[in-house]
């Protein structure tokens, strides 16, 4: 973490511009129109970023359906840093939804960080879902944080002392949620999921090895292959790689430090 406001801006400072990808698959119901969403992940927010924060959302609102936000949304979790990315947010007419990350979780105020959020417009999902008329599209969005647990050949058992069963469990709490979450938004004609852990290795590439087990869990990706979304999206990995997949679902990391922009777009 860095308490320097230049170090800050040094570290999370970026450019504005953005790259589209279009995920190919079909959802199984047949609807010609696409939807544009905009994504960025670990933007945290900070004074000293709040000109820049405010250009790049004006700038992508513009040309955008759906904005979507995958965590670490403040430098420590405090609501004054959470209200900058709210005054960002709170003119445009865009619907934006964002979950929270491990950062904004720092100074366990989680709540007031998301009443900050709520007030610039934001709707702000834990271990839920929402489901947004855009157009003539019914777009159904899970989001939850998700959490640590590492993936198939490294994993963290549910076993041993109460503390690593306690990972466990709030692992499984996550899962579980994704798991209703995506039934509970199975008939709309687009389902996106919203995490800030990863749920695949392959968006992990880059980052050293030996930490994957801390950037994400394997078991998030149930629910997603069960389900098969149109569009994943995650953070906290900042040095992983931009896209991966679980079967056909398109998985991408959309920290900005990975894309060198302050969004990434997608046509689905």
């Amino acid at each position: 973490m860095f308490s320097l406001a230049a170090e800050v801006i040094a570290e999370w400072a970026y450019p504005f511009s953005a790259f589209v990808e279009r995920p190919g698959r079909v959802n199984s119901v047949s609807v010609k129109t696409t939807i544009r969403v905009a994504a960025a992940g670990d933007v945290h927010a900070v004074e000293p970023l709040r000109e820049r924060l405010e250009r790049a959302f004006s700038a992508i609102a513009e040309d955008s359906d759906l904005v979507l936000l995958a965590g670490d949304l403040t430098t420590h979790g405090l609501p004054e840093q959470a209200a900058v990315l709210a005054d960002a947010c709170g003119s445009l007419d865009t619907p934006i939804v964002a979950v929270l990350g491990n950062h904004d979780h720092h100074s366990n105020l989680c709540a007031e960080v998301t009443s900050a959020l709520e007030d610039g417009g934001v709707i702000v999902l834990d271990r839920g879902h929402t489901i947004l008329e855009i157009g003539e599209v019914e777009v159904g969005i899970v989001g939850t944080k998700g959490f640590v647990g590492g993936f198939p050949g490294a994993e963290i058992a549910d076993f041993g002392e109460p503390a690593l069963r306690h990972v466990y469990q709030e692992t499984t709490l996550e899962v579980d949620a994704l798991e209703r979450g995506v039934e509970q938004v199975a008939g709309c004609h687009k389902r996106i999921v919203l995490l800030h852990y990863a749920p695949v290795e392959d968006t992990l590439v880059g980052e050293p090895e030996r930490i994957w087990a801390f950037l994400g869990s394997g078991r998030l990706a149930g629910p997603i292959g069960a389900h098969r979304p149109d569009l994943v999206v995650h953070g906290h990995a900042h040095h992983g790689a931009p896209r991966g997949s679980i079967g056909e679902v398109p998985v991408h990391n959309v920290a900005v430090h990975v894309t060198g922009q302050d969004f990434a777009v997608f046509d689905i």
